[in-house]
Formats: C-alpha cells, structure tokens, sequence
C-alpha cells in the first residue's frame, strides 16, 4: 500500500469547479491585486478567528516581520520564541534588527514552555512570539500572564493552526496580533505562497495594511516606507472558497488523529504528541516521537509510506545561529524532539486503511527491533 504524506490533488479534485470559477473570476476581471477576492477573504478570515480584522499579506514570514514592523520592534530590542519551529519565526525577528532569544520548549506538546519565560525577560525584551506548533495552542493563560507583568507584546504564530481553540477562546484571538501562513501544505492553503495577520486592534491594522503596500496612501503618495507584501487577487480567491470548506477538513484530521491515537495507545516506543489540556487541536502535523528513528524511516519508505520530519535541528543548532554561541544542551526538549519525530500521513481525504496499514508497520518494526 502506498501512502502519500499529503495530496493537494486530492483536496483539488473535491472543489475544482468552485476553484475553477473563482480563478476565471479573477481572470476574467483582471483584478490581480487587490480587489474584491482580497476584500471578501480578508472579511471572511477575520469573521473565521473571530477577529475584527484580517489583513492578507505575501506569506507567513512576511506576516510575522510586518507585524513586529508595525509594533515598533526593532534595533535594541529582545524578542523571546522557541528554537522549535520553522526559522521564519526567528528570521522574522532579526530581520527588523532586534535580536531573537531562546526558550526551550515542552515534551508533550512541542509548544513553548511558560515555566522558562520570566527567566529571559530582559529590560530590553520587547515580545514574546509564542509557536502554535504543528496545530495545538501554546499554554496561553501563563503566557498572557507573564507578558502582562512585564509589559511585553504577545504576537501569536498562528502558521500551523487554523481553527484551533484554547481553553474556549479562538488561537489568533489572544496576542495583539496573529500571524498566519496560507502556504500550499497548511490546513488553509493557497496555490501559492499567501499570508495573513489578523488583530481587533484597528490602528494597528490600519499601519500594516499601510506597510504592506510601500507605505502608501495613493499610487505615488507614500506615508512612510513599507514593503511589498500584498497578498494577490488570484490567491485571495482561492483561500475564499477553501474557507468554506475548513471547518470540514479539520473534521477529517481530527477524526484521522484520533483513529491514529487508538491504534498507537501503549505501542512500545512510540509516543503521540496529541492534544493536552482544554484545547482543540487541528493537526496540522500528526507527529510521534520514536526513540530510533533513522532506523525506522527507511522501513516506513520501503512500506510505501511517505513520512516527514519537523523538524531535525533545533533553531539554536543552525549555522544561521551560530553566532548565538548556543551549543547542544542549551535546550535539550528541543533538541530531544528534533532527533524523535516524525510526522506520519494525515490529510481528510486520506484512505481510511491507511492510518492501520500505517500502525501496522509501526508495531512490526518496534517488535523487530525491541
């Protein structure tokens, strides 16, 4: 049996007629930046997270560099995340001049550790950008907590986790902003690259939907200097109509995730990192951690199953941080998950059998090799 990590085409196939028309749309009226498909998303998307404002931008790394833009963060600052996520939550940091700080995070759900948060506050520390990852909230009750005793900004990196919910209240509803990918792999994926912030501050969406556009407010009139990080028509159309249709993909990988859960209960070295506390996890990733992975990823290739890691190095043990003088065992949670998960196939369209067949190769392999 062969398992795909993930089929776009597959998710394609299920609305073509209604992402066929919205493209023609867009083509047909040459509305390719800006325009209505932008207009009609943006109120969309904000009405989805329960924010009074969402405002699409390029992609997600152009999210998070926006919005700290916007916030006034820049040289001489602090901003505090996790090594254990993709590096664009850091990249975005260091690119407005501040510079990133280091948190470990927790085993279990691979989200930032709040118990570790006060010691890296600094006078200089300006925001704390907790990671959503793979889908499941960061522990933001603590977060919000500390952030407030400090008068720290909280910017929620939402990329991962569309639709997901902590203890009752929307993720991308509690920063002062939350950032967003739309990349074509996401649970809300574009045909492209595509991002989006969302804030109930109005203010604040005013300026970066200012500086998201060169700053300007006619074609050669600019306010201040900005960037070009529009989200485009043909895009926003599509991000449209798959909207409508997240609510029931998210369905399909909860319900995927929970099959996967019952079949991997007490499975001898392999350990899921599903949902923890009063929140609802949208799966972006159904990860597990195995305690011999480079030996199980060639049997789980050979078996037909397409698998993938996120993420093998840690942020501080990149090249791109080296300068940060952090060796290992600087954060060993992330570096212990960085050698242990996989993330195995979910999508809502996957074959039914597929998550037993998957198990299946799972138990032989940890029976082989115990």
């Amino acid at each position: 049996m062969n398992v795909p990590f993930n089929d776009l085409r597959a998710q394609y196939e299920t609305i073509r007629p209604e992402i066929d028309a919205a493209m023609a749309d867009i083509l047909g009226s040459c509305a390719y930046i800006g325009g209505p498909a932008l207009d009609r998303f943006e109120a969309n998307f904000a009405k989805y997270v329960g924010a009074s404002r969402c405002v699409g931008l390029a992609s997600g790394t152009a999210a998070l560099h926006i919005a700290m833009a916007a916030l006034d963060i820049g040289p001489g600052d602090e901003v505090i995340t996790t090594p254990w996520t993709f590096i664009a939550t850091a990249e975005a940091i260091t690119q407005t001049g501040a510079a990133v700080k280091f948190v470990d995070c927790r085993l279990d759900t691979g989200c930032i550790d709040p118990d570790e948060l006060e010691a890296a506050i600094t006078p200089r520390t300006k925001a704390i950008i907790p990671v959503h990852i793979f889908g499941h909230p960061a522990d933001m009750d603590p977060i919000l907590a500390i952030a407030k005793k400090h008068g720290i900004l909280v910017i929620e990196d939402a990329a991962q986790a569309h639709g997901a919910v902590y203890r009752g209240r929307n993720v991308g509803t509690m920063g002062r902003v939350a950032c967003y990918s739309f990349y074509p792999g996401k649970n809300l994926g574009a045909y492209g690259d595509a991002g989006g912030i969302v804030t109930s501050d109005e203010v604040l969406a005013d300026r970066i939907k200012l500086l998201r556009d060169h700053g300007r407010t006619t074609k050669y009139d600019h306010e201040v200097e900005g960037f070009a990080y529009r989200l485009d028509g043909l895009q926003a159309a599509v991000l449209d109509v798959k909207l409508k249709h997240l609510p029931k993909w998210t369905e399909g990988r909860q319900r995927y995730a929970a099959v996967y859960d019952a079949l991997l209960a007490d499975m001898d070295h392999v350990t899921p990192m599903g949902a923890h506390g009063d929140v609802t996890h949208v799966y972006h990733l159904y990860v597990v951690r195995v305690k011999d992975r480079e030996a199980m990823l060639p049997v789980l290739q050979k078996k037909g199953i397409s698998v993938g890691v996120h993420y093998p190095t840690a942020l501080h043990m990149q090249g791109a941080y080296a300068r940060l003088g952090l060796g290992e065992g600087s954060f060993p949670n992330a570096e212990q998950l960085a050698r242990e998960v996989i993330s195995l196939p979910l999508y809502a369209e996957m074959d039914p059998d597929a998550p037993a067949y998957v198990a299946s190769v799972l138990k032989e392999f940890v029976g082989a090799s115990a």
